[in-house]
């Protein structure tokens, strides 16, 4: 892109660091540019605009990068300077970028990037384009290294630095009515719903996970870097211990049959996922979305403190699980095998979703996936049944081999009711099929789908 349009009013790039750094010391800027006087296409005034944009924001490209610490917590940062040609991406920027990408997989601390810029340099062509190249190997290699990056989405965030730094981030913070979008302002269609380009629309579809005020986003990046670096050395062999399933919140005796259970689990009075949460952990931080455009307010998941360790966790709350709270799910539980985080996983739902909606979304892929995720987990993921266990849609968030059961939880391959309606038997018959279908807590123990049933205090 060319020069900055509006620039004037938005905050620079050591504004924004000073916003949410402690302190910052900046690396050593390097080659201001290309060797070729007007850039490698040789673009008539390219030198000059560049010496505009030096002059005009004292910085000598438009990536500033160096190491500060948030909360006390050490990091890797870079912040685009949008005063600085649009906060464009060139051959310049791109060395920037890799180093610090570098520097944080190196070093073993967080990356932190203060995303502002208008996409790639035009004057630059395809040289400057080929630098999201680049920042994708980079984001591979930092996410094999088990290092986090957490993004932090400016006014505006759009092109290849939103579609590689800003996306590709483990977690992605937004602020308010910032434009976040690949189509930048000149090049989207001119029919667009404007409200599809802002920070909020993309949190309301999945890929930014919270959007934070101003004055919120140093306490905020300072919480999720305490959350992401809590967990294991990812380079050491051993991995971290199971995380303890949470407590039940009250003592209750077995259900006596099956149609008890059931109700037990239905009872709108019975503790739902928030209550384990809240009694579980000191503090969290919550992900949101799939990152494929959808959200499902009806599973949480995130990181918090139990006893001054890091568990990751997702949870159902009860009601049918949609294709993006799988995804997300997935998402969650690959997110912490990287970092060495252990998973803790509350199921609570009567099963997947199955209206039209949710088929066109993909729920068998979905379901597939979180099936898939905990399956290949590196680190231990611990389950614990709180409700309702409705089918595959709850057996999809469930550890093999260590999930337990509360006495008010059920697993069933199938309702009750929908047995009955299958066997064509009618309404009365239902309460003797929950009986034939066992699904009582004890009776889970009993055929060794779950470890046991935990107890208040146990």
């Amino acid at each position: 892109m060319g020069e900055p349009a509006g620039a004037v009013g938005r905050p620079s790039a050591r504004e924004a660091i000073a916003l949410v750094t402690d302190d910052f010391v900046g690396a050593p800027g390097g080659a201001e540019g290309p060797p070729e006087p007007d850039g490698p296409l040789a673009w008539a005034g390219y030198g000059a605009a560049r010496a505009r944009a030096r002059e005009l924001t004292g910085e000598d490209e438009s990536v500033v990068h160096g190491t500060a610490t948030i909360g006390g917590r050490p990091c890797v940062l870079v912040a685009f300077e949008f005063g600085f040609l649009g906060g464009s991406l060139g051959l310049a920027a791109g060395d920037r970028l890799v180093a610090a990408y570098r520097a944080a997989r190196e070093r073993r601390i967080p990356l932190v990037s203060l995303v502002a810029t208008g996409g790639s340099r035009m004057q630059e062509g395809m040289v400057a384009l080929t630098q999201l190249q680049r920042v994708a190997a980079e984001t591979v290699r930092l996410r094999e290294s088990g290092v986090p990056h957490v993004a932090v989405l400016r006014d505006p965030a759009t092109g290849g630095g939103w579609a590689t730094v800003g996306a590709g981030a483990d977690v992605v913070l937004a602020l308010p009515a910032a434009q976040v979008a690949f189509a930048g302002s000149r090049v989207r269609p001119r029919d667009a719903d404007p409200a599809a380009y802002t920070a909020e629309d993309q949190a309301a579809h999945g890929h930014v996970d919270a959007v934070v005020p101003p004055e919120e986003l140093r306490s905020t990046l300072s919480r999720w870097l305490r959350l992401l670096t809590g967990g294991r050395d990812p380079a050491s062999a051993d991995p971290p211990a199971p995380a303890p399933p949470p407590h039940a919140p009250a003592d209750a005796a077995p259900p006596g049959t099956g149609w008890e259970a059931v109700g037990r689990a239905r009872d709108p009075g019975r503790p739902r996922a928030g209550a384990y949460l809240d009694a579980y952990f000191d503090e969290r931080a919550a992900i949101r979305g799939d990152r494929a455009g959808g959200v499902d307010p009806a599973v949480e998941c995130g990181f918090g403190l139990h006893r001054g360790r890091v568990v990751a966790y997702a949870a159902q709350d009860g009601t049918a699980t949609r294709p993006a709270g799988f995804r997300t799910v997935a998402r969650l539980v690959r997110l912490a095998a990287r970092l060495g985080i252990p998973v803790l996983t509350l199921i609570d739902t009567p099963g997947a979703a199955n209206d039209a909606e949710a088929e066109r979304a993909g729920a068998g892929p979905a379901i597939a996936e979180a099936f898939a995720a905990i399956a290949e987990a590196r680190t231990p993921v611990t389950s614990l049944l709180i409700g309702e266990g409705g089918s595959g849609g709850a057996l999809a968030l469930a550890a093999p081999g260590n999930t337990w059961a509360t006495p008010s939880g059920y697993f069933s391959v199938i309702a009750p009711e929908l047995a009955a309606a299958i066997l064509k038997r009618d309404a009365t018959h239902v309460p003797a099929t929950a009986d034939q279908l066992r699904l009582r807590p004890q009776d889970l123990v009993e055929l060794g789908v779950v470890r046991g049933i935990v107890t208040r205090g146990a």
